[in-house]
């Protein structure tokens, strides 16, 4: 019975892969005003799109949630989150959005 329990904790749902259709809504979601921010997005979804996980998914939308130039002060290293967006999801994504070319 515990072995059950585990399977379905928060977890364990973090690394199930997205549906095509879920990750369409995200990128949706993630569309912004500047420019910088949208190519920043634009590399990650080219590069992580068909792997991208929920509990990635979940760091993202804590990212899109940010104003436009404090999550391109991230972007670019100018700042590093603080506080409940230093979560493990937020600097996971964080990590896959700063990866150069």
């Amino acid at each position: 019975m515990v072995a059950e329990t585990a399977s379905h904790s928060p977890e364990s749902n973090a690394h199930e892969r997205l549906g095509a259709s879920a990750v369409n809504q995200i990128k949706w979601r993630c569309r912004r005003g500047l420019l910088e921010n949208d190519l920043f997005i634009e590399r990650f979804f080219a590069r992580y799109e068909a792997e991208l996980t929920r509990g990635q998914a979940a760091g993202l939308m804590k990212l899109m949630d940010l104003p436009d130039n404090d999550l391109l002060d991230l972007l670019l290293r100018r700042q590093e989150p603080e506080g409940e967006m230093a979560s493990e999801e937020v600097l996971e994504v964080l990590a896959l959005l700063r990866t150069p070319a």
